[in-house]
């Protein structure tokens, strides 16, 4: 039996006849159902809503995708303390490493990833901040939760609503605002690798005014005991006769974070002001694979968004205008090869700055003058620039192995570039039936450098009955190739190629959304996708350097299951299974490093009234190797973790809260290329310790 339909059968077939069972009922029946929905929607109106599937409200279970929400309740029950770890309890996403690009967090969904992983839109209160560079988020980005009000996942295509890099997913992280807050919270928080965390949060309403600040401070010096016993610097040792690899040692994870946003809305306009600061990041395993104890990353991100929204201007009509301005600068030391290295007696060293600036602008009108519709339209524009320099002592333009300034020269690793992009978006939300509505939806997108695209979309829900909903569900992306792929040429890493197309990719999916009662929930969906040109570095035939290229199709299938259960008034349960059988269709075998499968498992129990404790297991399962590697198959592993809290301990308002991480110290790894030869360890067993207090 061929594994799709296996899937199928086993793991979703009895889900379907429970849920479906039900249904087979008579005429009467669905009238008496009928009378008795506006009562039950009354009491299922605590279901949280979301605005990513649409750019409207809808509930969850209604939105016209395959949608998870994070609420600031998940995440503090969970104890998670960065974007990172809230996500792995999203089914079908991992976050993993790049074995590309200095260990940065990877976004696997579905089995969609690359070493760049640029196939997932992170937005920050709806709105993109682009790394035009490579793609994706900034390198090393790491974001805090203190301030989080909601993440907003969104699994399978979206660029008919959001454009480019919305491919794989869209993740919307949503900040707090003035009456969430409502007041002073102040905190902090030390754990182990000397981590280091205090936060501070004010915010107010008054009457039509209201604001909030948000300071939040992260450091550590990381994990020394995640050893690395050989790396691309061993291989080259043992060709040149050199003794200049610094493995066995340490992944360089260390790094200090600021993350500040301040947040002033008046009757229909909203003015934002967002600054990220990461410093003396360390370079995970190198920028090449070599270990890089001294190499760093700084970078510092400035966004400024004005927003208005309006329903009551024109009859029937809701206006929004935004205009939004970032300003992100890269700096980066590398040792890329160590002192001793053939030919370098002190080293391989890059020093590559880059300035990205980011503008955009939209203007769109929602109009539900038409008996059960709402027809959306939009336009926009965005301007992306980079502005390159470089010091370096190897290469073109490089004078005997000194440092040497090639910025403003053919040599360095990318000439200053900028692209324009406009577009038009039309979407149509019909209200057929009260139980049936569907979405279609049609974005064009025209770019400066490289052409133009159309991506479709269109989403059928039917409400079968008070506690059902079906979901068939399809939709193109498209991913525009990133600065360094389509021009870097200096780049020691990986070349750029003009001739590069636009990934597309497109996906059907199948969701059921099932509530028995008021207190369980259950979730399947099935998807499909297909991606034409994906793009990755392929190293060159004859040569030291890898070239981005248009390098496989890749086809994928399979499907998640998610329950919630609210087991007693005390004890809440869930968990979520994912397979994905993704294929590069190149060389028929399955696409290396993604898991082929994951469990998730929570539960979240209350005492005494105040105390709370929440343990997780993450079993991640079943990673190939890339065509070609000889090492042994990728160990799965089980991370379990604690969070145990209580609220109003001694005096009122005083929050006192304590972790541990990975509390059996598994010895869980990444995968990385074959120039590490032991993948990437993880962090091992860590524990901390958090205090708060609300004025």
């Amino acid at each position: 039996m061929p594994m799709r339909w296996f899937t199928v059968v086993v793991v979703v077939l009895p889900f379907l006849v429970a849920v479906l069972t039900p249904l087979a009922v008579s005429a009467k029946d669905l009238v008496a159902m009928a009378d008795v929905d506006a009562e039950l929607s009354d009491l299922y109106g605590d279901e949280a809503f979301i605005t990513i599937a649409t750019g409207s409200s809808k509930p969850v279970s209604r939105a016209p995708a395959v949608a998870s929400l994070i609420t600031a309740r998940d995440i503090e029950e969970m104890g998670a303390r960065t974007v990172m770890e809230a996500l792995e309890s999203v089914p079908g996403l991992h976050v993993s490493l790049s074995n590309l690009n200095r260990t940065r967090p990877i976004y696997s969904i579905r089995g969609i990833h690359t070493g760049h992983n640029p196939h997932v839109l992170f937005l920050l209160n709806g709105l993109p901040f682009p790394f035009s560079w490579s793609g994706g988020t900034p390198n090393l980005f790491r974001f805090p939760l203190e301030n989080v009000s909601r993440i907003e996942v969104l699994r399978g295509p979206g660029s008919a609503i959001y454009g480019a890099d919305a491919f794989s997913g869209v993740i919307n992280i949503i900040t707090k605002q003035g009456n969430e807050i409502d007041g002073v919270d102040v905190g902090a928080r030390l754990g182990s690798f000397d981590n280091r965390d205090a936060w501070l949060q004010v915010g107010q309403e008054w009457g039509e005014l209201e604001g909030s600040f948000s300071l939040e401070w992260r450091q550590t010096d990381g994990d020394d005991g995640r050893i690395v016993k050989s790396d691309f610097q061993s291989i080259l040792d043992q060709m040149t006769g050199t003794d200049a690899s610094l493995a066995p040692g340490p992944l360089s994870t260390r790094y200090k974070m600021l993350n500040s946003h301040l947040d002033l809305r008046y009757d229909d306009v909203d003015f934002r002001l967002w600054h990220w600061q990461l410093m003396d990041a360390g370079q995970g395993a190198g920028a090449a694979q070599a270990l890089d104890p001294v190499g760093r990353q700084d970078d510092s991100i400035w966004r400024a968004d004005l927003l208005w929204n309006n329903n009551d201007l024109v009859e029937n009509f809701e206006f929004d205008t935004v205009l939004s301005y970032m300003h992100l600068d890269d700096d980066t030391e590398f040792v890329i090869l160590p002192p001793g290295t053939a030919g370098f007696e002190d080293g391989m060293v890059g020093q590559p700055r880059g300035i990205i600036r980011y503008f955009e602008g939209r203007f769109s009108a929602a109009w539900s003058g038409f008996t059960d519709h709402r027809l959306l339209f939009g336009t926009g524009f965005q301007h992306q620039e980079m502005e390159a320099g470089e010091k370096k002592n190897f290469g073109p333009g490089a004078i005997d192995g000194q440092l040497t300034d090639v910025s403003g020269t053919p040599y360095v690793y990318i000439q200053n570039q900028n692209r324009d992009l406009w577009y038009l978006i039309f979407q149509d939300e019909w209200l057929i039936t009260a139980d049936w509505e569907l979405t279609a939806g049609l974005r064009y997108d025209r770019y400066s450098d490289f052409g133009s695209t159309l991506n479709p979309r269109l989403a059928l829900v039917w409400n079968a009955r008070h506690d059902l909903t079906a979901k068939i569900l399809y939709g193109r992306a498209f991913r525009a190739p990133s600065f360094a792929e389509f021009y870097a040429d200096q780049n020691p890493i990986a070349l750029g190629n003009k001739s590069l197309d636009p990934e597309v990719i497109d996906t059907g999916e199948l969701v059921f959304d099932y509530r028995p009662t008021f207190d369980l929930q259950l979730v399947a969906s099935l998807f499909y996708y297909k991606i034409d040109g994906l793009i990755d570095t392929v190293p060159d035939l004859g040569a030291d350097t890898a070239t981005a290229k248009n390098a496989r199709d890749q086809e994928g299938y399979g499907g998640e299951v998610e329950i919630n259960w609210d087991a007693t008034e005390d004890l809440r349960l869930s968990g979520n299974y994912a397979y994905q059988h993704s294929i590069n269709e190149k060389t028929d075998r399955a696409v290396p490093d993604a898991p082929r499968q994951q469990l998730y498992l929570g539960a979240h129990y209350t005492f005494l009234g105040n105390g709370s404790i929440h343990p997780t297991v993450n079993w991640v399962m079943d990673r190939a190797r890339f065509p070609g590697d000889s090492r042994d198959e990728i160990d799965d592993y089980v991370l379990v973790d604690l969070t145990l809290r209580w609220k109003n301990l001694f005096v009122r308002n005083l929050d006192v809260a304590l972790a541990g991480r990975n509390l059996f110290d598994e010895d869980a790894r990444e995968p990385s290329t074959e120039r590490i030869p032991d993948d990437y360890p993880l962090e091992g067993r860590s524990f901390w310790g958090e205090v708060s207090f609300r004025f």
